[in-house]
């Protein structure tokens, strides 16, 4: 029985160690051997497909003579502008501020000093004037042109400088300069003199055709009959020499009205697209005017053409019956727009204007004290 009874014993004092033992701190109880999972492989990224090469299309816009100046007999356009330099591109900058380049015809000098000159009229606005075309997005100005040198050699000194200051391109006349932005296509433009030469047209255009780093050549041209609303033969048969020579835009301007765009072996020619911007007069008789927009196509391979033209028939004032310097488009569909666009296509049959500047070459210019008036077309 004692026996039995101290055996009863030990086994709880067994017990008691056991329950003592596992609940020390550090001691681990033996724990089962689970099988590690193996890790489920990733499928393989599906490579992105190079995306296919696409033509790539530009705008090239133009637009017609801007003098940023009232002449020596007179200060409208200085009182009306009032410093406002974003103004006189106003009603027209959206068709200029998206596309790859906008073209006009400077007719004025830019300068910090007074200039004078003897021509009949003269054109010289401040050199701060230059910033209207910066408002304006108009990034190129040819200067191949009657009233260039109205002030000499130090007026287009002058002019140069100024344009450079502002950051706006420009061809002296007989000169060339190749645009090109943010990798588009390069566009080289010759500005031919002043009652230039065919023989000279063939060299300035051939000179830009031939260079491998130009992929479309444009022409200015400063030509024609003031007040004529059909170019002449000289017109015609620069024209022709400058196309055939590789140009495949001509630029017109002179006439101060709008004359025909014509498509020649491929190309086109603009013999005149009128007043613009034009503080040369305060109240032109032919108001009409017109923006010029070229689609340009660079293929996949890189060849560059001209693709297709629009034609935006403009005012060149906002006001009617007086100029205003704001030029804005006319409505499609009313008279003035159908107008405007005879004009362009060839059909107008109005009488040409007849322009006489005697009565300003019999007396004297007015010192630049004396002021007095211009009307100038």
């Amino acid at each position: 029985m004692k026996t039995l009874y101290a055996k009863l014993i030990c086994c709880a004092l067994a017990l008691a160690l056991l329950a003592v033992c596992s609940a020390r701190p550090g001691v681990e109880l033996p724990r089962p051997d689970y099988a590690t999972p193996a890790p489920t492989p990733s499928a393989a990224p599906t490579p992105s497909p190079t995306p296919e090469p696409q033509d790539e299309y530009f705008t090239i816009s133009m637009c017609g003579d801007c003098t940023l100046s009232s002449s020596q007999r007179e200060d409208t356009f200085e009182y009306i502008v009032d410093g406002d330099m974003a103004y006189p591109f106003s009603g027209v900058k959206q068709f200029f501020e998206d596309d790859y380049l906008t073209i006009a015809n400077l007719e004025c000098s830019l300068s910090e000093e007074r200039l004078y000159g003897s021509s009949t009229f003269q054109f010289c606005g401040d050199a701060e004037n230059a910033q209207m075309l910066v408002e304006g997005s108009v990034e190129f100005v040819t200067l191949g042109n009657n009233h260039t040198m109205d002030f000499g050699q130090k007026g287009l000194d002058n002019t140069t400088a100024t344009l450079e200051q502002y950051g706006i391109d420009y061809a002296v006349p007989d000169g060339s300069f190749v645009y090109q932005s943010e990798g588009g296509p390069a566009i080289g433009l010759y500005a031919a003199p002043w009652c230039a030469t065919e023989a000279q047209v063939r060299a300035g255009v051939s000179a830009l055709a031939a260079r491998e780093d130009v992929d479309l050549v444009v022409c200015l041209m400063h030509w024609g009959l003031e007040g004529y609303y059909r170019q002449n033969v000289n017109q015609t048969a620069l024209g022709y020499a400058a196309v055939d020579s590789g140009a495949d835009i001509v630029y017109g301007s002179h006439p101060h009205i709008l004359q025909p765009i014509e498509e020649y072996n491929g190309a086109y020619i603009i013999y005149s697209l009128g007043n613009f911007v034009f503080g040369g007069n305060t109240n032109p008789r032919d108001k009409d005017t017109a923006i010029v927009r070229f689609t340009i196509k660079r293929a996949v391979d890189g060849e560059v053409t001209v693709e297709g033209m629009e034609k935006i028939p403009c005012s060149l004032t906002s006001t009617p019956g007086m100029n205003d310097f704001r030029p804005k488009p006319y409505e499609e569909g009313t008279e003035e727009y159908e107008r405007a666009m005879s004009k362009l296509d060839g059909t107008y049959d109005g009488p040409n204007l007849i322009i006489d500047y005697s009565e300003y070459h019999e007396s004297p210019s007015p010192s630049p004290a004396e002021g007095g008036s211009e009307n100038e077309s």
